[in-house]
């Protein structure tokens, strides 16, 4: 269980360890190096995104994809470098809207896209293992041996693809190294033979733009054209938000901290440049010699270019020989995106909901969460038949989702820092997107079903997990400044346990506190001399763990605490708690009964951290304290 848990190893925040360990174990690498662990996701997009470009656009395919590349190249890339340079720790774009917004607002949106993430990534992983199936399937070696077993056979990836999780993948670059430049350089090899051939068929090109013309007998035409089929051929876009999400990874210079990590963010743009450029050029490449060389009902489902334009052309174009080496890097570097998509949403996940108390502890693990999305691919895969075409408008959602918001963070987090001009050209950025995926999400509206039951799943475990936890104590560390160090010592001093008022400041004068102290005297028969008042202000109750900062002050000789926390009974109990083991004996606190209803007083402590406090203060401590004789002690009256 232990192994199982994780339990042994140190939280790190995310699957990316931490900055300092990423350093202390020496798992940073060059940029290029990272480059290649993106790039199975990135660059393994080429499997299936000429076929889907051709069904989407026909003989528009290579125009439209230029579309895509000039998108990529000015758009998408200026807006994911000013995300590495905001969000260099591995949070991704989330990160940013997070910072924008403040309290439940805040949370809600970044539960909702982490809807989003997850059908991306998710899908990812489902339609990259379907399309490794297709190569496997239309293999002529393996054809007729696994024809009318693609789900089971995509079914077994996955399950091979949890088993390596298990087992204990952290980055494994040196892998996706070795499958990046062995799929690009075979890629190559096709894309160039394929060139050739088309220059020696000078009539190809001729029959091309004779079919354009025909459909669109105007320059302006074909270009509108384009252009309204672009938010089918989004899939290309889809490595941007990877890139960002390793950006731990990515050795920076022995200058670098955490707070200023620059070298790191200089080479992190030097990635997501290197990547698009590579992309952009074998997307036009391959979009091209596909569309010329291959019969469009071939493309069609069923077809054997279906999901596999370029290997249909490595098999025509060099034999079976090739064509089946060709087909091993291309399964290689699919069934890997899977991987890198996994890796994602195991340094997303814990980033975000356990901090929220929106996740059960044991989200922090691994193995249990690569189990739980491991089960959620399968289902995923068997509800679309393990079929690329079927996958591809979640796919294009849940990836325009997250670019469409982190283009919109990037034109709000500039336009508020003054910068105009760069905030306008954000801002056309961010329509673009916008645009692109409204036709999305209307064309295909099952991308958007899939990530509203994400969305939805993940809010109702949300919920369920902050109520479940929330008597938890929830507080990582009590700080108290000088004064309030000074202030404990003296009471430290007495042989009588320290006794506390809890007191909800009102106008914080000496009429305050004289009158308060008089009603616990009253009806708690409360005789010592020297109590002190226990004052808690509600900082963002959206927050789930936190350090809490205790200062003191003295009105007219009553002597008090403040502290600042986003829930009054968890920061009483871990001052009751902190004052316990500073002290020769367990404080006593003292409060009076609220004057609401119980299911009115639930809600409060549950969305504003108030409520019913001294229960809830008792109830924590007793779940954070099973000794009764070293617990602080509660006194109510009322």
């Amino acid at each position: 269980m232990r192994w199982f848990l994780d339990a042994e190893e140190p939280d790190p925040g995310g699957y990316y360890e931490g900055e300092r360990e990423a350093v202390a174990n020496r798992h940073v690498q060059p940029w290029w190096r990272v480059m290649c662990l993106t790039g199975v996701d990135y660059f393994s997009t080429l499997g299936y995104q000429p076929g889907i470009a051709a069904l989407a656009a026909g003989a528009l395919s290579p125009i439209a994809t230029l579309v895509l590349v000039l998108i990529t190249l000015f758009a998408a890339l200026p807006m994911y470098r000013r995300v590495a340079t905001e969000s260099p720790h591995g949070d991704g774009s989330l990160s940013m809207l997070e910072r924008l917004l403040a309290y439940w607002p805040s949370k809600v949106l970044v539960l909702s896209l982490i809807g989003f993430v997850a059908t991306g990534f998710i899908i990812t992983i489902t339609l990259s293992a379907a399309d490794a199936t297709a190569h496997l399937v239309e293999n002529p070696f393996l054809h007729d041996a696994l024809t009318g077993r693609q789900v089971p056979v995509t079914l077994l990836l996955l399950v091979m693809l949890a088993a390596v999780f298990l087992k204990g993948f952290k980055e494994a670059i040196g892998v996706a190294v070795v499958l990046v430049v062995l799929y690009l350089g075979l890629s190559l090899v096709v894309i160039g033979r394929a060139a050739l051939e088309v220059v020696r068929q000078p009539s190809l090109l001729g029959d091309w733009t004779q079919a354009m013309t025909l459909e669109h007998s105007a320059p302006f035409g074909i270009i509108g054209a384009a252009l309204l089929v672009f938010p089918a051929l989004a899939l290309g876009l889809s490595g941007f938000e990877t890139g960002v999400v390793v950006m731990p990874l990515v050795k920076g210079d022995p200058t670098d901290t955490e707070a200023a990590p620059t070298g790191r963010i200089r080479n992190a743009k030097k990635l997501l440049t290197a990547a698009a450029l590579i992309m952009s050029v074998m997307l036009i490449g391959s979009s091209l010699v596909t569309t010329l060389l291959i019969p469009h009902e071939q493309f069609e489902p069923g077809g054997e270019a279906n999901g596999r334009a370029l290997a249909y052309l490595a098999h025509g174009l060099f034999g079976d020989g090739f064509g089946t080496v060709y087909d091993a890097s291309t399964i290689g570097i699919l069934w890997f995106a899977g991987a890198s998509a996994m890796a994602g949403l195991l340094n997303i996940v814990p980033r975000y909901l356990p901090r929220y108390g929106m996740a059960p502890d044991w989200a922090r693990s691994t193995r249990p969460l690569v189990l739980v999305l491991s089960f959620i691919a399968a289902v995923v895969t068997l509800a679309f038949g393990a079929s690329v075409d079927a996958q591809a408008g979640a796919y294009a959602t849940g990836v325009l989702a997250l670019m469409t918001s982190a283009a919109i963070a990037v034109f709000l987090t500039e336009w508020r820092r003054g910068h105009h001009r760069a905030g306008a050209f954000f801002a056309v950025v961010s329509a673009i997107f916008i645009y692109t995926f409204g036709v999305t999400v209307i064309e295909r509206p099952g991308g958007l079903i899939i990530a509203s039951i994400f969305i939805a799943i993940i809010v109702v475990i949300s919920v369920w997990s902050r109520i479940a936890r929330s008597t938890e104590l929830r507080v990582q560390q009590v700080t108290y400044d000088d004064a309030a160090l000074t202030l404990l010592e003296e009471a430290a001093a007495g042989l009588q346990p320290v006794r506390f008022i809890a007191n909800k400041r009102q106008a914080g004068d000496e009429d305050e506190y004289r009158n308060k102290l008089m009603v616990v005297r009253s009806s708690n028969h409360l005789s010592a001399p020297g109590a002190i008042f226990l004052e808690v202000a509600i900082s963002d109750a959206s927050d789930f763990e936190t350090t809490v900062a205790v200062t003191a002050d003295v009105v007219d000789g009553y002597r008090v605490l403040r502290a600042t926390g986003p829930s009054v009974p968890n920061v009483l109990a871990a001052i009751l708690l902190d004052v316990r083991d500073r002290m020769p004996a367990p404080p006593h606190a003292y409060f009076e009964w609220s004057q609401k209803g119980p299911g009115e007083n639930a809600l409060r402590f549950l969305i504003a951290g108030e409520g019913d406090v001294p229960p809830l203060t008792h109830e924590i401590l007793r779940l954070a304290e099973p000794d009764d004789t070293r617990r602080p002690q509660i006194h109510v009256a009322g």
